[in-house]
């Protein structure tokens, strides 16, 4: 008749009822309190240890705890599960475990094996965009050389049909004791680069590392409003991690081409408008440059001075962390003609008598010659008076 062992709940000492997090702190407690290596050649602290580890791996397994709640240790039998053969095994099998349990120093040689995956790299993507699609928001399939878990192994790094071991060199520790006298020296383990396990048939295609290089199509969705040096970033689109670690980010940095007649400062957007001295006189409707696909109009008041501005309020960029929209400045440039007939310059003259008149004084109007040539002067337009 065999030896009964004990309840579980009992061994870790906590309620039936307990959670995952109390289960784990007493595990934990007790892990510490009977580690091998702060009792080193007590047989009955490597019991308690043993057995900790094992009321630990049932009871923080739901499908395990289920069984042995329901039948017991008789019950354990429908999960495979028929204890630990040694330390390696603990070791093995809680590894990243020991390894938050015991970081901060203390211990060396076993209870320390690092994981053996390792997370991806970050990489950077230049994207250009259109000034329209960098203001209103647009999606982009993007081609990137990066590292893919491979599908071989399926990012194990083992060949399929194979698995991990247990380290020969450390045992599952990741680590390698030396004694030197009174001290002992641990080091990471060489074989397995301190992670306490080996392949012992590495994957064919990716050479155990359980990722390959390839080229990888990705969906960037650009927000509306996005500028030249917004960086955009997508979770777990960079490289993958080794051996099935987490995978890294991946970055679009945002370049926007420049847009023929409007410039954008911020979320507003400026333009400038050339009309002619009789519209600015006489008042005119006019196009302006938009980004909406229907035309807008400007309505030119007469008497619009050069260099004046008008406001369309939320035609500008949308906001890109909020609501609205900015501005639309559109500023008027007045047009001076050019190479006037004798016709335009003599009804000028009546203008500017005109206008000498409603202020009170007069001014002397000159013959006009209309067999004379033109003269070329310095001033675009202007022209000398004959005295």
């Amino acid at each position: 008749m065999g030896i009964s062992k004990r309840d579980y709940y009992e061994v870790l000492g906590v309620p039936r009822q307990s959670g995952e997090d109390e289960i784990k702190k007493a595990y934990r407690k007790l892990a510490l309190k009977f580690h091998p290596d702060r009792n080193p050649g007590d047989k009955a602290a490597e019991e308690r240890f043993k057995e900790a580890a094992e009321a630990y791996e049932v009871l923080h397994d739901q499908q395990k705890r289920r069984f042995y709640d329901a039948y017991g240790h008789e019950g354990l039998r429908n999960t495979g599960f028929s204890g630990f053969s040694g330390f390696e095994d603990i070791f093995s099998s809680f590894g990243d475990i020991f390894q938050e349990f015991f970081s901060f120093g203390g211990f060396g040689g076993q209870g320390r094996p690092r994981t053996a995956a390792r997370p991806g790299d970050d990489l950077i993507y230049a994207l250009d965009l259109s000034f329209e699609e960098a203001v209103f928001g647009t999606e982009k399939e993007v081609e990137i050389d990066t590292y893919a878990s491979c599908k071989r192994c399926g990012g194990t790094g083992a060949e399929p049909g194979t698995r991990e071991t247990v380290c020969p060199a450390c045992h599952g520790s990741g680590q390698v004791v030396q004694s030197q006298g009174f001290f002992r020296i641990s080091t990471s383990c060489a074989r397995c680069q301190g992670t306490g396990k080996v392949l012992v048939s590495p994957c064919g295609d990716c050479q155990g590392q359980g990722r390959v290089k390839e080229k990888k199509n990705v969906q960037v969705k650009v927000p509306a409003g996005v500028d030249s040096g917004t960086r955009l970033r997508l979770r777990g689109e960079g490289e993958s991690g080794y051996r099935g670690g987490m995978p890294g980010d991946l970055y679009v940095k945002i370049n926007v081409k420049p847009h023929p007649s409007l410039e954008r400062d911020g979320d507003n957007l400026y333009c400038k408008v050339s009309i002619s001295f009789l519209q600015a006189i006489l008042g005119d409707s006019v196009e302006v440059p938009s980004l909406n696909k229907d035309r807008k109009t400007m309505q030119i008041q007469p008497g619009t001075q050069p260099g004046s501005v008008v406001r369309f309020a939320g035609e500008g960029v949308p906001k890109l962390r909020g609501f609205g929209r900015g501005d639309l400045f559109v500023e008027v440039e007045v047009k001076i003609p050019k190479n006037l007939t004798p016709r335009q310059e003599e009804l000028l003259h009546e203008f500017m008598e005109i206008e000498h008149e409603k202020g009170g004084g007069k001014v002397k109007r000159w013959p006009w010659n209309r067999h004379r040539e033109p003269e070329k002067e310095s001033m675009a337009g202007a022209h000398r008076a004959r005295p």
